[in-house]
């Protein structure tokens, strides 16, 4: 996360707002030789103190889940290189700008009885984006197959503890210069969305 204060003024809310419509970060916990890392997807509830997810069992982060453990998930969103020239004055340097959000809490296995639940819950979320399709189910599985799945995979929750954003969008540019590099971001950069991340350049206020 960048350490400069004007990319970290998005509420609590907005932060939140973005984690839970992306629905799907980066797992990470402490390892005995580096962080394990896995990419998820999960829901985070409407208070935004829990997110819930499921991990194949086999993954090194369930194993590792004898105790509860220190974690962190990255959403990660938007993001574009921008180029010098694209300001339209002196004395710039290239940057990257880019959305994310951290969730920091406590994870933990939950108990196996709860799986099919959260497996219900996950899907209607996310099949509820693909309307007017009908939304697919569990209940559309064979039970013999269903339960086969189910034991490969673990319930998780994570009790949130702290929200973190990072929204960098030029706020510290002038709007005119902030302005033509998203526009130019727009037509020619290159990440992850760069319209997006063009479109909300152009949104914010500069900042000193």
């Amino acid at each position: 996360m960048h350490p400069n204060p004007i990319y970290h003024d998005a509420e609590t809310a907005q932060n939140l707002g973005f984690a839970r419509e992306r629905g799907f970060g980066v797992l990470s916990v402490n390892g005995p030789d580096a962080p394990m890392l896995s990419h998820v997807p999960f829901l985070l509830s409407e208070d935004g103190q829990v997110a819930e997810l499921h991990l194949v069992r086999s993954n090194p982060i369930a194993r590792a889940l004898k105790e509860p453990l220190q974690a962190k998930i990255a959403v990660s969103g938007p993001d574009s290189y921008i180029s010098p020239d694209w300001y339209g004055v002196i004395d710039q340097v290239p940057t990257w700008n880019y959305i994310a959000v951290h969730l920091t809490g406590v994870l933990e296995l939950r108990p196996h009885e709860e799986l099919h639940d959260l497996l219900d819950r996950q899907s209607a979320v996310y099949e509820d984006r693909l309307l007017p399709k009908v939304p697919w189910k569990t209940a559309k599985m064979s039970d013999c197959v269903m339960d086969k799945m189910m034991r490969m995979i673990v319930p998780c929750r994570m009790q949130i503890t702290d929200v973190d954003g990072t929204w960098k969008l030029g706020q510290n540019k002038p709007d005119a210069v902030r302005a033509s590099a998203a526009e130019h971001a727009k037509a020619y950069g290159f990440g992850a969305e760069a319209d997006i991340l063009a479109a909300l350049m152009q949104g914010v206020s500069p900042r000193d």
